[in-house]
C-alpha cells in the first residue's frame, strides 16, 4: 500500500456483493456485468448475467468487455511513461513532435501542448469519427484527416472532452516508440503488468468469452446490437481497449501502488503518478460523469472531502466505470453490456464506496422540487461544434433543446428532442437522456468562456454559440 492508504483492514463480503450485483443488474435490465473490487491489496472478481441475450452464454469473471473511453487512461499512462523516460516534454508544442499536426486555427496549431491534450484543455473537439482503415497507418491517416476540423474553444480556456486529442496522443506514442499504438500498449503496459485479458483488436477478443453490445428502450430488456464492434481501429487510443474487469483493476493498482508493477518493476515514477491526479482545471458540468475537475487523463472527484479519481466509458451498447479512492486503497471496476448501466453503476457504487471507503457519492441529478426562476431567453440560439448542432428555444413558454449530429456524424444517432428543467441559474436537467448520462436526466450547462464566448456544455463538451 502507498502512504496515502489507511492501514485499516476491511473484510470484503463476496456473497453479499454477488447478491447485490445480481439484484441490481436485473432491476435495471442490464444483460451482463462484471465487477472487480480492489481492497486491502487484493482483487475480488464477480460476474452476473449473460454475455449475449440471444445465445444465453453466461458472464464469467474472465469475460472481456469493451471499455470505451476508459481506454484514454491506458493512453495517458503510456504517455506519462514516455515523459518519465525523458522522451517527451509535456509542455512542448505538439507541432514539435508531430510536424504534420494541424488544426483549423493556425495559432492554436503552434501552441497546443501534450499536457493540454491529456487534460482536455487543448480545444480539440470530440465527435470527429473517421474510419482510417485497418492498416498500421490508421492513426497517421486519422490525424491527417482531422486537420481542418474546427476547435471547440481556444486552447487553455476550458475543459472540452476530446477523443480527437487522444488520437493525437496515440500518434505521438507511435512516433516516439516506432511502434503502432497497439504494439506499444502491449509491450510497455499489458506485458509488465501481466494483463492477460487486455487487448485492442477484435480478432484478439475471439480467444476469450466476449460480451455482446445490447441496445434498446430505457426500462426494458435490450436486444443484441446489429454488430459487436462498431468502432474503427483508429478509435483505439480514445475508446478501444478490450478488457476484463480484473485486468482493469490491475491497472488501477499500478496507480495506487505509486507506479510499481506486482513484481516490483517501476513503470511510472511516483511523481508522474501524482501529477496525473493533480487538478488542471475545474469543470462547470459536475454531473455528466460526476466530475469536479480534470487531471492528466484522470477525471477527479471530491466526495464531501474524500478525493478520488477514475473514468467512465461508453462503446455503443457497452458501458464501463472505474473509481479509485487513494485514502482507502480501494478501486472499483464495473463493465456492462447494455441496459440501464448508469443506474446500476450509481446504486452499486454508492453502496460499495460507502462501505469500503467512507464515500458519499452525490445524489442523482434531477430537477429540484422547487425550480429556480430563470430568464431563459438569454440562452436561446444555435450552438455548434464539429459534428453537432444544438438548437435552444422556448416552446409554449418552456425551455427546449434539440441535439443533432451533423456532417460526418449525421448517421451516428437520431436527434434528441429535450425538454429542459432548471436546476440552477445556468444548469438544466434534460429529458430523454441515454444510458451514458446521469441516471435519467441529461445535464445541460450554459456559461461564458474567459474570452467572452457563450457556450452550451453537454457531455463535457463545449459548443460555442453561433447565432
Amino acid at each position: 500500500m502507498s502512504e496515502k492508504q489507511t492501514a485499516q483492514q476491511t473484510t470484503f463480503d463476496l456473497a453479499h456483493w454477488q447478491t447485490r450485483l445480481d439484484e441490481l443488474r436485473a432491476a435495471h435490465h442490464v444483460p451482463g456485468a462484471t465487477l472487480a473490487v480492489l481492497v486491502d491489496g487484493e482483487i475480488h472478481e464477480l460476474a452476473s448475467g449473460v454475455l449475449n441475450r440471444r445465445t444465453g452464454v453466461e458472464v464469467t469473471t474472465d469475460s472481456v468487455f469493451q471499455s470505451g473511453s476508459i481506454a484514454k487512461i491506458y493512453t495517458s499512462t503510456l504517455i506519462m511513461r514516455l515523459a518519465d523516460a525523458g522522451e517527451l516534454d509535456l509542455d512542448a508544442p505538439v507541432k514539435e513532435i508531430l510536424p504534420e499536426f494541424e488544426t483549423a486555427d493556425e495559432e492554436a496549431t503552434r501552441t497546443i501542448t501534450t499536457r493540454q491534450l491529456l487534460s482536455h484543455t487543448g480545444g480539440l473537439t470530440c465527435d470527429f469519427t473517421y474510419d482510417a482503415g485497418r492498416g498500421d497507418d490508421c492513426l497517421e491517416r486519422y490525424v491527417e484527416a482531422a486537420k481542418g476540423v474546427a476547435l471547440d474553444c481556444r486552447p487553455g480556456t476550458a475543459v472540452s472532452y476530446s477523443s480527437l486529442g487522444y488520437n493525437v496522443l496515440g500518434r505521438i506514442i507511435e512516433v516516439l516508440t516506432g511502434q503502432t499504438w497497439d504494439a506499444a500498449l502491449k509491450e510497455r503496459l499489458f506485458a509488465p503488468l501481466g494483463l492477460e485479458r487486455s487487448m485492442t483488436l477484435p480478432e484478439e477478443a475471439l480467444a476469450f468469452r466476449t460480451a455482446m453490445s445490447h441496445l434498446g428502450e430505457p426500462g426494458k430488456d435490450p436486444d443484441p446490437a446489429p454488430a459487436w464492434d462498431l468502432m474503427p481501429r483508429s478509435a483505439g487510443p480514445y475508446g478501444r481497449v478490450l478488457v476484463s474487469a480484473g485486468d482493469m483493476a490491475r491497472l488501477a493498482k499500478l496507480h495506487l501502488d505509486g507506479g510499481t508493477a506486482p513484481d516490483g518493476t517501476r513503470l511510472l515514477s511516483a511523481a508522474a503518478v501524482d501529477e496525473m491526479q493533480r487538478r488542471v482545471a475545474d469543470v462547470p458540468d459536475k454531473w455528466s460523469v460526476s466530475a469536479d475537475g480534470w487531471g492528466l487523463g484522470w477525471t477527479l472527484y471530491d466526495w464531501n472531502g474524500v478525493t478520488g479519481y477514475g473514468h467512465d466509458g461508453a462503446a455503443i451498447g457497452q458501458y464501463g466505470y472505474l473509481r479509485i479512492v487513494p485514502s482507502a486503497g480501494v478501486a472499483v471496476v464495473l463493465l456492462t453490456n447494455g441496459g440501464g448501466a448508469r443506474e446500476l453503476y450509481a446504486r452499486l457504487f454508492r453502496e460499495l464506496l460507502g462501505e469500503l471507503a467512507d464515500v458519499r457519492m452525490p445524489d442523482a441529478f434531477e430537477p429540484p422540487a422547487e425550480a429556480p426562476e430563470v430568464d431563459f431567453s438569454r440562452y436561446v440560439g444555435t450552438y455548434k461544434r464539429a459534428g453537432v448542432v444544438i438548437t435552444v428555444s422556448e416552446r409554449a413558454g418552456r425551455p427546449h433543446l434539440v441535439y443533432e449530429f451533423v456532417d460526418g456524424m449525421k448517421d451516428f444517432s437520431p436527434p434528441l428532442d429535450v425538454e429542459l428543467y432548471a436546476v440552477t441559474e445556468s444548469a438544466f436537467a434534460g429529458t430523454g437522456a441515454g444510458p451514458s448520462f446521469s441516471e435519467g436526466y441529461m445535464p445541460v450547462v450554459f456559461s461564458t468562456l474567459p474570452d467572452g464566448t457563450e457556450y452550451c456544455y453537454i457531455g463535457m463538451r463545449v459548443a460555442p454559440k453561433v447565432s
